[in-house]
Protein backbone atom coordinates (compact mmCIF):
# COMPACT_ATOMS: atom_id res chain seq x y z
CA UNK A 1 0.00 0.00 0.00
CA UNK A 2 1.29 3.25 -0.74
CA UNK A 3 1.56 5.45 2.10
CA UNK A 4 -1.37 8.88 2.04
CA UNK A 5 1.78 11.03 2.11
CA UNK A 6 2.41 9.95 -1.37
CA UNK A 7 -0.38 11.95 -2.99
CA UNK A 8 0.94 14.79 -1.97
CA UNK A 9 3.33 14.92 -4.40
CA UNK A 10 2.50 17.20 -7.05
CA UNK A 11 5.12 16.05 -9.69
CA UNK A 12 8.56 14.59 -9.38
CA UNK A 13 11.70 16.40 -9.86
CA UNK A 14 12.04 14.67 -13.40
CA UNK A 15 8.85 16.64 -14.14
CA UNK A 16 10.30 19.60 -12.82
CA UNK A 17 12.88 20.05 -15.12
CA UNK A 18 12.45 22.73 -17.30
CA UNK A 19 9.79 24.40 -15.28
CA UNK A 20 9.30 28.14 -14.50
CA UNK A 21 9.79 27.49 -10.91
CA UNK A 22 12.74 24.95 -10.77
CA UNK A 23 14.09 27.43 -13.67
CA UNK A 24 14.34 30.14 -11.06
CA UNK A 25 15.11 28.31 -8.52
CA UNK A 26 18.14 27.37 -10.59
CA UNK A 27 19.09 30.97 -11.31
CA UNK A 28 19.27 31.60 -7.53
CA UNK A 29 22.11 29.04 -7.07
CA UNK A 30 23.42 30.16 -10.17
CA UNK A 31 24.11 33.70 -8.93
CA UNK A 32 27.78 34.63 -7.85
CA UNK A 33 26.86 35.41 -4.62
CA UNK A 34 25.24 31.84 -3.49
CA UNK A 35 27.95 30.12 -4.84
CA UNK A 36 30.55 32.80 -2.77
CA UNK A 37 28.47 31.28 0.17
CA UNK A 38 28.43 27.87 -0.22
CA UNK A 39 32.64 27.98 -1.07
CA UNK A 40 32.95 30.40 2.30
CA UNK A 41 30.84 28.39 4.57
CA UNK A 42 32.30 24.88 2.86
CA UNK A 43 28.29 23.28 2.80
CA UNK A 44 25.53 24.09 0.66
CA UNK A 45 22.63 25.93 3.12
CA UNK A 46 19.82 24.58 4.37
CA UNK A 47 17.70 26.54 2.56
CA UNK A 48 18.74 25.04 -0.81
CA UNK A 49 19.08 21.56 1.01
CA UNK A 50 14.90 22.15 1.84
CA UNK A 51 14.08 22.68 -2.16
CA UNK A 52 15.92 20.01 -2.88
CA UNK A 53 13.40 18.33 -0.52
CA UNK A 54 10.30 19.98 -1.77
CA UNK A 55 11.34 19.47 -5.70
CA UNK A 56 11.59 15.57 -4.39
CA UNK A 57 15.49 15.40 -5.14
CA UNK A 58 15.85 12.80 -2.01
CA UNK A 59 12.50 10.98 -2.79
CA UNK A 60 13.22 10.45 -6.86
CA UNK A 61 15.00 7.09 -6.63
CA UNK A 62 12.66 5.64 -3.30
CA UNK A 63 10.59 3.12 -4.36
CA UNK A 64 6.84 3.70 -4.61
CA UNK A 65 6.36 0.80 -1.53
CA UNK A 66 8.23 3.48 0.50
CA UNK A 67 5.81 6.85 -1.18
CA UNK A 68 9.12 7.62 -3.41
CA UNK A 69 8.88 8.47 -6.87
CA UNK A 70 10.62 5.42 -8.10
CA UNK A 71 12.68 7.48 -11.53
CA UNK A 72 14.80 5.47 -13.42
CA UNK A 73 18.59 5.97 -13.26
CA UNK A 74 18.48 8.01 -16.60
CA UNK A 75 16.36 10.58 -15.60
CA UNK A 76 17.92 10.53 -12.00
CA UNK A 77 21.59 11.49 -13.55
CA UNK A 78 19.48 14.06 -16.12
CA UNK A 79 18.47 16.00 -12.89
CA UNK A 80 21.71 15.81 -11.28
CA UNK A 81 23.25 17.08 -14.41
CA UNK A 82 21.05 20.24 -14.59
CA UNK A 83 21.69 20.84 -11.23
CA UNK A 84 25.37 21.11 -11.66
CA UNK A 85 24.68 23.54 -14.44
CA UNK A 86 23.72 25.77 -11.90
CA UNK A 87 26.21 25.10 -9.47
CA UNK A 88 28.48 22.02 -9.50
CA UNK A 89 28.77 22.04 -5.32
CA UNK A 90 24.88 21.53 -5.14
CA UNK A 91 24.97 19.22 -7.98
CA UNK A 92 27.26 17.03 -5.99
CA UNK A 93 25.32 17.24 -2.79
CA UNK A 94 22.05 16.33 -4.74
CA UNK A 95 23.53 13.49 -5.98
CA UNK A 96 22.98 11.40 -3.07
CA UNK A 97 19.82 11.60 -3.46
CA UNK A 98 20.66 8.01 -4.42
CA UNK A 99 21.47 6.89 -0.84
CA UNK A 100 18.31 4.61 -0.72
CA UNK A 101 20.63 2.63 -3.34
CA UNK A 102 22.89 2.45 -0.02
CA UNK A 103 20.27 1.78 2.45
CA UNK A 104 17.98 -0.94 0.22
CA UNK A 105 20.47 -3.40 1.38
CA UNK A 106 18.90 -2.84 5.13
CA UNK A 107 16.29 -5.16 6.58
CA UNK A 108 13.14 -4.48 4.89
CA UNK A 109 11.51 -3.35 8.57
CA UNK A 110 14.25 -1.38 9.12
CA UNK A 111 13.65 0.37 5.97
CA UNK A 112 9.96 0.39 6.77
CA UNK A 113 10.71 2.36 9.86
CA UNK A 114 13.44 4.87 8.61
CA UNK A 115 10.73 5.93 5.38
CA UNK A 116 7.80 5.91 7.59
CA UNK A 117 7.58 9.26 8.23
CA UNK A 118 9.05 10.85 4.69
CA UNK A 119 10.62 9.64 1.71
CA UNK A 120 12.28 13.12 1.64
CA UNK A 121 15.23 11.48 3.87
CA UNK A 122 18.51 12.82 3.42
CA UNK A 123 21.57 10.64 3.99
CA UNK A 124 25.02 10.90 4.26
CA UNK A 125 27.62 8.55 4.47
CA UNK A 126 31.63 8.10 5.72
CA UNK A 127 32.19 5.31 4.75
CA UNK A 128 36.32 5.39 4.66
CA UNK A 129 38.27 4.46 6.24
CA UNK A 130 36.39 1.35 8.23
CA UNK A 131 36.77 1.66 12.00
CA UNK A 132 36.86 -1.60 14.45
CA UNK A 133 33.50 -2.08 16.30
CA UNK A 134 32.93 -4.46 19.22
CA UNK A 135 30.36 -6.85 18.96
CA UNK A 136 27.65 -6.66 21.65
CA UNK A 137 24.44 -8.60 22.79
CA UNK A 138 22.78 -5.02 21.37
CA UNK A 139 24.85 -4.39 18.57
CA UNK A 140 27.75 -2.78 17.74
CA UNK A 141 29.66 -0.72 19.58
CA UNK A 142 30.45 2.03 17.09
CA UNK A 143 33.34 5.35 17.11
CA UNK A 144 36.04 6.83 14.96
CA UNK A 145 36.13 8.97 12.12
CA UNK A 146 35.42 9.00 8.73
CA UNK A 147 36.51 11.35 5.93
CA UNK A 148 34.91 12.61 2.87
CA UNK A 149 30.78 12.98 4.24
CA UNK A 150 29.72 14.97 1.49
CA UNK A 151 26.26 16.29 2.12
CA UNK A 152 26.73 15.87 6.23
CA UNK A 153 25.50 19.29 7.04
CA UNK A 154 22.02 18.68 6.12
CA UNK A 155 21.68 14.93 6.50
CA UNK A 156 19.08 13.85 8.60
CA UNK A 157 20.97 10.15 8.70
CA UNK A 158 24.70 8.90 8.35
CA UNK A 159 26.28 5.77 7.46
CA UNK A 160 29.49 4.96 9.25
CA UNK A 161 32.02 2.40 7.54
CA UNK A 162 32.66 -0.16 10.43
CA UNK A 163 34.75 -3.52 10.94
CA UNK A 164 33.18 -5.92 13.17
CA UNK A 165 35.31 -7.58 15.70
CA UNK A 166 34.87 -10.64 18.22
CA UNK A 167 37.13 -11.63 20.04
CA UNK A 168 40.22 -11.28 17.49
CA UNK A 169 37.63 -12.66 14.12
CA UNK A 170 36.85 -9.98 11.99
CA UNK A 171 33.56 -9.58 10.22
CA UNK A 172 32.54 -8.57 6.87
CA UNK A 173 32.89 -4.70 6.80
CA UNK A 174 29.48 -2.92 6.70
CA UNK A 175 27.77 0.27 7.19
CA UNK A 176 26.16 1.23 10.59
CA UNK A 177 23.21 3.80 10.01
CA UNK A 178 21.69 6.01 12.88
CA UNK A 179 20.23 9.65 13.12
CA UNK A 180 22.28 11.98 12.26
CA UNK A 181 22.13 13.82 15.52
CA UNK A 182 24.18 10.68 16.92
CA UNK A 183 27.60 12.13 14.90
CA UNK A 184 29.83 14.92 15.59
CA UNK A 185 30.86 17.17 12.27
CA UNK A 186 34.36 18.28 11.79
CA UNK A 187 34.77 20.51 9.64
CA UNK A 188 37.93 19.71 7.81
CA UNK A 189 37.33 20.37 4.65
CA UNK A 190 39.15 22.69 2.69
CA UNK A 191 39.78 22.67 -0.51
CA UNK A 192 40.14 24.68 -4.16
CA UNK A 193 37.04 23.13 -6.06
CA UNK A 194 33.79 21.39 -4.99
CA UNK A 195 33.99 23.43 -1.72
CA UNK A 196 30.21 23.80 -1.00
CA UNK A 197 29.64 20.20 -0.80
CA UNK A 198 30.34 19.94 3.01
CA UNK A 199 32.42 16.63 2.64
CA UNK A 200 33.68 16.90 6.05
CA UNK A 201 34.71 14.75 9.05
CA UNK A 202 32.02 12.73 10.92
CA UNK A 203 33.11 11.55 14.17
CA UNK A 204 31.28 9.44 16.15
CA UNK A 205 32.22 8.13 20.21
CA UNK A 206 30.61 4.88 21.86
CA UNK A 207 27.23 4.65 19.79
CA UNK A 208 25.34 1.69 20.00
CA UNK A 209 24.29 0.33 16.46
CA UNK A 210 21.81 -2.53 16.61
CA UNK A 211 22.58 -5.36 13.73
CA UNK A 212 19.37 -4.42 12.16
CA UNK A 213 20.25 -1.19 11.62
CA UNK A 214 23.44 -2.08 9.67
CA UNK A 215 24.15 -3.91 6.15
CA UNK A 216 27.02 -5.81 4.83
CA UNK A 217 28.86 -3.06 2.61
CA UNK A 218 28.37 -4.30 -0.98
CA UNK A 219 25.54 -6.69 -0.05
CA UNK A 220 22.67 -7.00 -2.22
CA UNK A 221 19.26 -5.42 -2.31
CA UNK A 222 16.49 -6.19 -0.29
CA UNK A 223 14.30 -4.25 -2.80
CA UNK A 224 13.11 -5.66 -5.88
CA UNK A 225 12.89 -2.63 -8.34
CA UNK A 226 14.25 -2.03 -10.97
CA UNK A 227 16.81 0.61 -9.61
CA UNK A 228 17.74 -1.95 -7.04
CA UNK A 229 18.99 -4.75 -9.47
CA UNK A 230 21.18 -1.52 -11.66
CA UNK A 231 24.53 -2.00 -10.65
CA UNK A 232 25.07 0.13 -7.66
CA UNK A 233 28.61 0.85 -7.66
CA UNK A 234 28.33 2.08 -11.43
CA UNK A 235 25.13 3.77 -10.27
CA UNK A 236 27.52 5.68 -7.41
CA UNK A 237 30.29 6.45 -9.57
CA UNK A 238 27.91 7.94 -12.41
CA UNK A 239 25.73 10.49 -10.60
CA UNK A 240 29.06 11.91 -9.33
CA UNK A 241 30.43 11.64 -13.24
CA UNK A 242 27.69 13.61 -14.54
CA UNK A 243 28.35 16.56 -12.15
CA UNK A 244 31.34 17.54 -14.24
CA UNK A 245 29.26 17.34 -17.34
CA UNK A 246 26.77 20.18 -15.88
CA UNK A 247 29.58 22.31 -14.80
CA UNK A 248 31.20 22.12 -18.47
CA UNK A 249 28.42 22.98 -19.86
CA UNK A 250 27.59 25.63 -17.55
CA UNK A 251 31.83 27.04 -18.68
CA UNK A 252 30.16 26.73 -22.30
CA UNK A 253 27.78 29.03 -21.53
CA UNK A 254 29.67 31.31 -19.49
CA UNK A 255 32.09 31.65 -22.39
CA UNK A 256 29.32 32.18 -24.97
CA UNK A 257 27.79 35.19 -22.98
CA UNK A 258 31.04 36.64 -22.70
CA UNK A 259 31.46 37.05 -26.38
CA UNK A 260 27.74 38.82 -27.13
CA UNK A 261 29.01 41.99 -27.70
CA UNK A 262 31.99 42.25 -25.74
CA UNK A 263 34.81 43.76 -26.83
CA UNK A 264 38.65 43.00 -26.09
CA UNK A 265 40.29 45.37 -23.81
CA UNK A 266 43.32 45.73 -26.50
CA UNK A 267 41.01 46.47 -29.79
CA UNK A 268 41.10 42.97 -30.88
CA UNK A 269 37.84 41.47 -31.85
CA UNK A 270 35.89 40.01 -29.24
CA UNK A 271 35.75 36.24 -28.13
CA UNK A 272 33.03 35.33 -30.44
CA UNK A 273 34.52 37.10 -33.87
CA UNK A 274 37.82 35.19 -33.28
CA UNK A 275 38.57 32.04 -35.75
CA UNK A 276 40.53 30.29 -33.12
CA UNK A 277 38.02 30.28 -30.72
CA UNK A 278 35.22 29.22 -33.00
CA UNK A 279 37.69 26.26 -34.00
CA UNK A 280 37.96 25.52 -30.63
CA UNK A 281 34.92 25.99 -29.10
CA UNK A 282 33.29 23.73 -31.89
CA UNK A 283 35.61 21.03 -30.95
CA UNK A 284 34.88 21.21 -27.06
CA UNK A 285 31.39 20.99 -27.73
CA UNK A 286 31.83 17.79 -30.15
CA UNK A 287 33.91 16.34 -27.38
CA UNK A 288 31.20 16.72 -24.82
CA UNK A 289 28.26 16.30 -26.73
CA UNK A 290 29.79 12.98 -27.76
CA UNK A 291 31.08 11.87 -24.48
CA UNK A 292 27.01 12.61 -22.86
CA UNK A 293 26.23 10.28 -25.48
CA UNK A 294 28.46 7.32 -24.75
CA UNK A 295 27.44 8.13 -21.13
CA UNK A 296 23.45 7.45 -21.53
CA UNK A 297 23.83 5.32 -24.27
CA UNK A 298 25.55 2.95 -21.50
CA UNK A 299 22.67 3.60 -19.02
CA UNK A 300 19.95 3.44 -21.40
CA UNK A 301 20.93 -0.30 -22.73
CA UNK A 302 21.68 -1.34 -19.53
CA UNK A 303 18.22 -0.42 -18.33
CA UNK A 304 16.75 -2.11 -21.33
CA UNK A 305 17.74 -5.58 -20.14
CA UNK A 306 16.43 -5.00 -16.45
CA UNK A 307 13.65 -3.86 -18.31
CA UNK A 308 13.44 -7.02 -20.28
CA UNK A 309 14.18 -8.71 -17.17
CA UNK A 310 17.94 -9.93 -17.73
CA UNK A 311 20.42 -8.84 -15.67
CA UNK A 312 22.78 -6.08 -16.43
CA UNK A 313 25.83 -7.75 -18.01
CA UNK A 314 29.60 -7.55 -16.99
CA UNK A 315 30.23 -6.06 -20.65
CA UNK A 316 27.11 -3.63 -19.63
CA UNK A 317 28.37 -2.56 -16.26
CA UNK A 318 31.85 -2.13 -17.70
CA UNK A 319 30.76 0.27 -20.12
CA UNK A 320 28.68 1.99 -17.62
CA UNK A 321 32.28 2.60 -15.56
CA UNK A 322 33.80 3.59 -18.80
CA UNK A 323 31.85 6.00 -19.76
CA UNK A 324 31.73 7.54 -16.29
CA UNK A 325 35.48 8.09 -16.38
CA UNK A 326 35.57 9.35 -19.88
CA UNK A 327 32.82 11.98 -18.96
CA UNK A 328 34.41 13.04 -16.09
CA UNK A 329 37.96 13.77 -18.11
CA UNK A 330 35.89 15.38 -21.33
CA UNK A 331 34.35 18.08 -18.63
CA UNK A 332 37.37 18.81 -16.68
CA UNK A 333 39.19 18.91 -20.35
CA UNK A 334 36.47 21.48 -21.86
CA UNK A 335 36.11 23.76 -18.63
CA UNK A 336 39.83 23.83 -18.93
CA UNK A 337 39.69 24.92 -22.57
CA UNK A 338 36.91 27.18 -22.14
CA UNK A 339 39.35 28.98 -19.21
CA UNK A 340 42.14 29.13 -22.20
CA UNK A 341 40.06 30.89 -24.60
CA UNK A 342 38.61 33.32 -22.01
CA UNK A 343 42.49 35.01 -21.58
CA UNK A 344 42.79 37.21 -18.63
CA UNK A 345 39.28 37.56 -18.06
CA UNK A 346 39.20 33.67 -16.38
CA UNK A 347 41.65 34.41 -13.81
CA UNK A 348 39.29 36.78 -11.70
CA UNK A 349 37.20 35.75 -8.99
CA UNK A 350 34.40 37.84 -10.52
CA UNK A 351 34.31 35.40 -13.00
CA UNK A 352 33.16 31.53 -12.27
CA UNK A 353 35.63 30.01 -14.96
CA UNK A 354 38.54 29.30 -12.33
CA UNK A 355 35.80 27.80 -9.88
CA UNK A 356 33.91 25.90 -13.03
CA UNK A 357 37.66 24.04 -13.45
CA UNK A 358 38.14 23.43 -10.53
CA UNK A 359 35.33 21.63 -9.72
CA UNK A 360 35.74 19.87 -13.01
CA UNK A 361 39.36 19.06 -11.69
CA UNK A 362 37.81 17.34 -8.34
CA UNK A 363 35.27 15.24 -10.21
CA UNK A 364 38.55 13.74 -11.90
CA UNK A 365 40.47 13.02 -8.65
CA UNK A 366 37.68 10.66 -6.74
CA UNK A 367 38.66 6.94 -7.05
CA UNK A 368 35.86 5.87 -8.95
CA UNK A 369 36.84 7.65 -12.09
CA UNK A 370 40.49 6.96 -11.61
CA UNK A 371 43.32 5.73 -13.87
CA UNK A 372 42.88 2.16 -13.41
CA UNK A 373 39.48 2.44 -14.46
CA UNK A 374 40.82 2.63 -18.10
CA UNK A 375 43.25 -0.81 -16.96
CA UNK A 376 40.07 -2.57 -15.91
CA UNK A 377 37.38 -1.64 -19.03
CA UNK A 378 40.71 -2.30 -20.90
CA UNK A 379 40.89 -5.98 -19.56
CA UNK A 380 37.42 -6.73 -19.89
CA UNK A 381 37.80 -5.63 -23.54
CA UNK A 382 40.25 -8.72 -23.88
CA UNK A 383 38.47 -10.94 -22.00
CA UNK A 384 40.13 -10.64 -18.89
CA UNK A 385 39.24 -10.00 -15.13
CA UNK A 386 39.15 -6.59 -13.71
CA UNK A 387 40.45 -5.78 -10.37
CA UNK A 388 38.20 -7.11 -7.58
CA UNK A 389 35.44 -4.33 -6.30
CA UNK A 390 35.09 -2.73 -10.15
CA UNK A 391 32.03 -4.85 -10.92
Amino acid sequence: MIPAYKTDHRETIYDALGTKEFELFLDEIRERARANEFDGQTFISQDVIEKFKKFGVYRALVPNSLGGDELTAAQFCEVIEEISRADGSAGWVASFGMGIVYLSALPLETLKTLYADTPDLVFAGGIFPPQSADVTEEGYEVKGRWKFSSGCMGADVVGVGIAPKEGDKMGLPRMAVMSSDKATIDKTWDTVGMAGTGSHDLVVDGVTVPESWSFVRGGASNLTEKMFRYPSLSFATQVLAVVGLGVARAALDELQAMAAGRASVTGAPNLGQRPITQVEVAKAEAELRAARSFFYESINEAWASLEKGEAVSKEQTNLLRLSSTHIARVSAEVARKVQLLSGMTGIYKASPLARFVNDAQVVTQHAFMGDITWQNAGAIFFGQDPLPGYL
